[in-house]
């Protein structure tokens, strides 16, 4: 065994003597350190039984040292870091299990409100049924008319859809039913307001008009004290549209006339052209619309809206149908009401002009375009054949254009709208003046 060597305490004055003395005291192994760093100085010595470890005693450190070891020390047993190791006969393994990082919470979506609405509180999350009652009776007994009403489970805009103002167009009752029961509530961030039938007078009756013989599409937003079509209109718009943050009123051709899906809207309104924007595979029509439709009546109160056009009167067309159907859900996706798996679609153009080819003569007339053609120049769009005399005249193109609209073969009368083109896919400058015949029998 080594003996354990007890060495005198360093002092700053050591004499040459005093430290060759220390040297030959060492072991063979020796490590030569210089007095001012000395600190300790480890010594091994390696037998077969064990081994011994020579300490020399050091000077004590430093009082600002010690407490700076100290802090070192707290700081890193209040760590959160933990090391693991893990020594195999080959290698060794150092192994730091990651720290689960706090994700920030996603704020909450806002949350629905319930909504009033004619007389009737809905929560949210509720999909229910409500009745608009003009407060016009009709040969002594009052009408109303149900709205289907789906209050969203989030906070956002209010969708409007009107079908069968005109009572005889029910392609429009169609779309709202679909809609109206494909929403679900609870993912729906708003509220869908749906009148499948506003004219419940004229549908009774199979009839465009009201009872009076009067187009209550020509009335609104109506007044309190004036015809039977007028209080009407403005029951309807002060009691259901007010509420509305965009409106899509849903319309079809009239007297044996078929349109092509497109889309009435005033392009000057940027607020009116985000919806087009948003149907997908739709055409564009621009219209301002005439005085009284509920579509600009809506747009004059701050609320965009656009007229939704396809299909035939008395007539269910299905493939119509599922156009409007899509078109709405895709509006409503990019509103962000409702999510949709995909848009629809690819761009249809915008019209900014559009005029009718009218009968020069009456008789029978025979189509021989149909829906979507692209028309050039003198190209024949029907013959009208006089039934006494057999008298046949052609109907030809006066433009190059779109058929967007088309009369059913039927008796015309001179001056008969019969094929209608859209020919004109720039806005007009501001100096231009806009060329629009959209027949705004709707």
């Amino acid at each position: 065994m080594t003996e354990k060597l007890e060495m005198p305490a360093p002092t700053l004055d050591r004499s040459e003597e005093d430290t060759k003395i220390l040297q030959d005291s060492q072991p063979t192994d020796e490590v030569s350190v210089e007095s001012s760093d000395l600190e300790e100085i480890p010594s091994t010595t390696e037998t077969t039984e064990e081994v011994v470890t020579e300490r020399v005693e050091s000077p004590k450190k430093d009082v600002a040292e010690e407490k700076k070891q100290e802090q070192a020390l707290e700081q890193q047993a209040s760590s959160d870091e933990v090391t693991e190791a893990t020594t195999d006969s080959d290698n060794t393994e150092t192994v730091t299990p990651e720290i689960a990082q706090e994700t920030p919470e996603e704020p909450e979506a806002p949350k629905s409100r319930s909504i009033t609405l004619l007389g009737t509180e809905i929560p949210p999350g509720l999909a229910t049924r409500v009745a608009w009652r003009p407060g016009h009776a009709l040969k002594g007994l009052a009408s109303q008319a149900p709205v289907l009403v789906v209050n969203g489970a989030e906070a956002g805009p209010t969708l409007c859809i009107t079908g069968a103002v005109h009572g005889d167009e029910l392609n429009g009752i169609e779309i709202v039913r679909q809609v109206l029961h494909s929403v679900k509530a609870s993912k729906l961030k708003g509220t869908l307001i749906g009148v499948p039938i506003v004219n419940i007078q004229g549908f009774l009756r199979s009839s465009r008009y009201l009872v009076d013989r009067r187009d209550l599409n020509r009335f609104f937003p109506g007044t309190q004290h004036g015809s039977l079509a007028s209080r009407i209109a403005y029951s309807f718009f002060h009691q259901v549209i007010t509420n509305c943050s965009a409106l899509v009123d849903v319309h079809t051709g009239s007297f044996y006339r078929d349109n092509i899906p497109q889309l009435r809207a005033d392009l000057k309104v940027p607020s009116v052209v985000e919806m087009t924007e948003g149907f997908g595979s739709t055409l564009v029509l621009q219209s301002s619309g005439a005085e009284g439709t509920l579509r600009k009546a809506a747009v004059k109160n701050g609320i965009p809206a656009v007229t939704l056009e396809l299909g035939g009167p008395m007539i269910l067309d299905a493939t119509a149908v599922e156009h409007g159907v899509e078109g709405i859900l895709n509006l409503m996706d990019s509103l962000g009401m409702y999510k949709k798996l995909s848009f629809w679609g690819t761009p249809k153009p915008v019209y900014y002009e559009s005029l009718w080819v009218r009968a020069e003569h009456g008789g029978i007339f025979f189509s021989k375009v149909k829906l979507g053609d692209k028309i050039e120049p003198g190209d024949l769009l029907g013959t009208i054949t006089n039934p006494i005399t057999n008298e046949q005249y052609l109907l030809t193109s006066p433009f190059k254009g779109e058929v967007v609209g088309l009369a059913n073969n039927q008796v015309v009368y001179p001056g008969f709208a019969t094929v209608h083109l859209a020919f004109k896919t720039k806005a007009p400058q501001n100096n231009e003046q806009e060329v629009s015949e959209t027949l705004e029998l709707n």
